[in-house]
């Protein structure tokens, strides 16, 4: 493949990426098209097809950059914490964290969801998406609930999914609700007591 087009690689997939994701909220994931989300990059159908084969793997990716981009936020949060010093009320507050722009993202994973709940084989990829998440999340979880002085009595991946689903309902609430219930208020207001719940005080990480 000619130098050129290697380099360009990269950024036409960004464009793709960053153009289905906008496209997905405002249509829907199943009325949204190929050549919508092309027209919004700038590019041709070919360039989409040389990068995805079809609308279920731009979601994957989308799914797999947006949980990074989560992680990445997170763990840059709690290393820019003051003396390294990270407390249990500290760590929730920055779990708690919920951008603007992810009502967006919300909307998309949410439809994305549907569809794979009705469709096995889209179920069974999905699944595997979101259990590299919930193991990333894990780790994170016991490494920084350690750091503030605190030991999981629980199994830490299911207490992901727990966390994952408080975060996916109070969100769906919250959206419905925005004054009543503003993103991330459940979290700040029962996340403490729930890690507290399931975690006995340990030896803290230097």
């Amino acid at each position: 493949m000619p130098k050129g087009v290697t380099k360009r690689r990269p950024r036409t997939r960004a464009a793709l990426l960053a153009a289905a994701l906008e496209t997905f909220a405002q249509y829907g994931f199943h009325a949204a098209t190929i050549e919508q989300i092309c027209e919004r990059a700038g590019f041709t159908r070919g360039a989409f097809y040389s990068n995805f084969s079809s609308k279920d793997e731009l979601f994957l990716a989308l799914f797999d950059q947006h949980s990074e981009r989560i992680l990445e936020r997170i763990t840059d949060r709690i290393a820019s914490t003051p003396g390294g010093d990270l407390t249990l009320p500290g760590l929730v507050e920055i779990l708690a964290e919920i951008e603007p722009a992810e009502r967006d993202w919300y909307l998309v994973t949410t439809e994305f969801t549907l569809h794979a709940i009705r469709d096995p084989q889209a179920g069974w990829v999905l699944a595997q998406h979101d259990a590299r998440l919930r193991a990333a999340l894990a780790r994170g979880l016991t490494e920084q609930l350690e750091r503030a002085g605190r030991t999981l009595t629980v199994d830490a991946e299911e207490l992901a999914r727990l966390l994952i689903a408080i975060r996916e309902g109070g969100l769906a609430q919250s959206y419905v609700e925005p004054t009543a219930l503003p993103p991330g208020q459940l979290e700040r207001r029962f996340l403490a007591p729930l890690l507290a719940a399931f975690s006995t005080p340990g030896p803290t990480l230097s």
